[in-house]
């Protein structure tokens, strides 16, 4: 499973954007007007062509929660598929089941959301699903094992505070507490700024 380690906020700070990996926490930021973290923050050098790029593809990295190797192939993948790269790579970002997860409101982050897909809390139309990245399509229904600590753990998420919110290609449920997929994401949905087409410039070189 892809982890992030060290300072989380610092890695919003390096990308100029709250990457909403504290949950609800610093949502009042501006992430924007902070100095780069690290001792030579204050010099900010003239950013390269080649600089603009990598900061593009770093943050969408940072923002789905995955390394380079997995976002390698995601990118091949969107590459072999029909339509423009840039949005079928975020698509295809967008539809992982523990993005899903986060969207539906269950987790306040995306680690958490991964946390409790390999700790067996999740069901995918009745199925135990262990794999973060599992891809979502239209039609699955997503729920929680039976046991009392996943509905727990699912209701505690619930109350956590977030800064996203339910894109119309998912729906949650109550009863049984989870959600449904009901259509494919689109790129409109993807609620962080992200010029796709400066990803596809830098992964094609």
């Amino acid at each position: 499973m892809a982890r992030i380690r060290g300072r989380k906020v610092a890695l919003s700070r390096r990308e100029g954007v709250n990457l909403h990996l504290k949950g609800g926490r610093y949502e009042n930021m501006d992430f924007g007007g902070e100095k780069p973290p690290g001792v030579h923050g204050d010099r900010r050098p003239r950013q390269t062509d080649y600089g603009v790029h990598l900061r593009e593809k770093q943050k969408c990295k940072r923002w789905y929660g995955v390394l380079e190797r997995q976002f390698r192939r995601y990118f091949e993948q969107a590459l072999a598929m029909p339509g423009n790269t840039g949005q079928n790579l975020l698509v295809l970002l967008e539809s992982r089941l523990d993005n899903a997860l986060y969207r539906l409101g269950f987790a306040p982050t995306r680690a958490m959301a991964r946390q409790m897909i390999v700790h067996q809390h999740v069901l995918v139309d009745g199925k135990r699903v262990t794999v973060p990245s599992w891809s979502v399509s239209a039609g699955n229904t997503i729920t929680f094992a039976p046991r009392e600590a996943s509905q727990k753990l699912a209701k505690t998420g619930l109350d956590a505070p977030k800064t996203d919110f339910t894109p119309s290609w998912l729906q949650r449920n109550d009863n049984p507490l989870g959600g449904t997929v009901v259509a494919r994401p689109t790129r409109e949905e993807v609620p962080i700024a992200i010029k796709e087409q400066l990803i596809v410039e830098f992964c094609s070189k």
